[in-house]
């Protein structure tokens, strides 16, 4: 089978893979957005399907009042003798947790909270015991790769939090997985920060807490230093077996929007990269130690994506995305409309806005969507955080309607222009590209254009943060509660 890079397109950072009954199962990270830790499955590693969230229940994560890119980090999923755990932080309150469900398409457990420093925690069950492996300080006061023994029901740590391993000398090392594979134990790491000097990295012993003798050719994969590659970033690696005994590492990239064009707006994707063993017992993985577009791997079928949205094939429960903590009756989701009521929180507050969002999933897009308003406001958005999106919007006033193309960036908020419309309601129209948003009310016509912007001032080297971008509805009532409908959302991926 051949297949495509990214395998999971859009914002989907940190992923982490667990091999049960038969099949896959993956987690990636969800920081400020609700519901947290999308969960997806898979019966080939190359074709995934969406089948929940692990944090579906407000009493599971506290997400009020985060910032952006703050709330629920690097999850781990694990599955042990019949049970499927989760474990990840949430930065903003600064504890690690674990979850848990024997149903893997139902609910999972309240959160079990585990006393240890830092961030991107990992699980390995192992010969009765479970290590608990995250970044940070150890109880020593000493930095990096920190490890204790827990009981996995009451979260309790059964040994002090030690420093097991320190990298190999890059910035930021982080997302740590321990394995125990024949007779050694190995750690994996990610060291260089989550950009464009982003690597991984590994170690091997014959115990969990070592002493670890590095990978004399680390780092074992990444794209840094790749001047006019497509694919940057890569790091963040978790490794799986597949049903053939081959090694593959599921691990985060991103795609710039130009071979020569440092930016990228649709986040930090999920990829596939095979990885080979010795017969010494080292790994190595890629092509020459990168990631490339395009590899092989053993199995029949082909790989395909979703290419075409509306509302009838997003499914309302699992595509749709909320900020923070959303006040559920405001929204009206339904096959085949939306109706949303705007309160005076505004997209441009670190709060909860009457808005829901899809991952913008390829660089080339038709969006549109007709819009309705009674008063007030509301259109599509084009969101990266409360301080970078860009706007398409009907806006009404005493005697008339505007449509209006608005931009935030930073401290700038700004009408880059506005056009008089007959009624309350018109079709709106984005058109998207490697580097540019343009926006119409109308059809795709010279004389219906209202304004065009660069996708490089909503990508994360602008912006900042560890999110992508969405394709969002919102509504904004300011004085009082306003409504918005919409209909007929379609969203082409060319």
């Amino acid at each position: 089978m051949i297949y495509q890079n990214p395998i999971i397109r859009g914002f989907n950072p940190d992923p982490s893979i667990c091999a049960a009954e038969g099949k896959y199962y993956l987690v990636t990270s969800s920081f400020q957005f609700f519901p947290g830790v999308p969960i997806y499955e898979s019966e080939d590693l190359v074709n995934w399907k969406k089948i929940g969230h692990v944090l579906t229940r407000h009493s599971q994560v506290h997400l009020e009042n985060v910032p952006s890119s703050g709330g629920v980090f690097a999850a781990t999923i694990r599955y042990y003798q019949g049970r499927y755990y989760m474990t990840t932080t949430n930065n903003s309150t600064r504890q690690h947790f674990i979850v848990w469900t024997d149903d893997v398409y139902g609910e999972w457990s309240e959160p079990v909270v585990i006393d240890q420093d830092g961030i991107d925690p990992s699980l390995l069950f192992d010969q009765g015991k479970v290590y608990f492996t995250s970044n940070g300080e150890d109880d020593y006061g000493v930095p990096g790769i920190v490890q204790c023994e827990i009981d996995i029901a009451s979260g309790k740590k059964l040994t002090p939090s030690k420093t097991i391993w320190q990298g190999t000398g890059g910035r930021y090392l982080e997302g740590p997985h321990l394995y125990h594979i024949g007779n050694d134990y190995y750690i994996f790491a990610s060291e260089g920060g989550t950009e464009y000097g982003h690597m991984i990295t590994y170690a091997r012993s014959k115990h969990p807490y070592g002493p670890f003798e590095p990978y004399q050719h680390n780092p074992i994969l990444t794209n840094r230093n790749l001047g006019g590659f497509d694919i940057q970033a890569v790091g963040h690696g978790d490794l799986v077996q597949d049903k053939y005994g081959d090694w593959f590492m599921i691990h985060l990239g991103f795609r710039q929007i130009g071979r020569w064009l440092p930016f990228h707006h649709l986040g930090r994707e999920t990829f596939l990269t095979p990885v080979f063993r010795d017969e010494d017992g080292w790994f190595t993985a890629g092509h020459q130690g990168t990631t490339i577009e395009v590899f092989e791997k053993k199995g029949e079928g082909k790989q395909t994506f979703i290419k075409h949205y509306m509302f009838n094939n997003i499914d309302t429960k699992l595509d749709w995305y909320y900020l923070r903590k959303p006040l559920l009756n405001h929204y009206n989701i339904h096959k085949d409309h939306v109706i949303l009521h705007g309160s005076n929180i505004h997209l441009n507050q670190p709060l909860s806005p009457t808005f829901i969002g899809l991952k913008q999933a390829e660089f080339n897009a038709i969006i549109t969507c007709d819009v309705t308003i009674d008063h007030g406001e509301g259109g599509l958005v084009i969101y990266m955080d409360e301080n970078h999106h860009y706007d398409l919007l009907l806006q009404e006033h005493a005697q008339h309607v505007d449509a209006i193309a608005h931009i935030k960036i930073g401290s700038i908020s700004h009408i880059q222009n506005r056009k008089q419309i007959k009624n309350n309601h018109a079709t709106l129209v984005i058109v998207a590209t490697p580097n540019d948003y343009t926006f119409y009310v109308g059809d795709i016509k010279p004389e219906n254009l209202l304004a065009n912007m660069e996708t490089r001032y909503v990508s994360s080297e602008v912006a900042l943060g560890f999110t992508g971008v969405f394709i969002g509805l919102y509504a904004y009532g300011k004085e009082k509660l306003n409504t918005v409908k919409f209909e007929r959302l379609t969203i082409d991926y060319q």
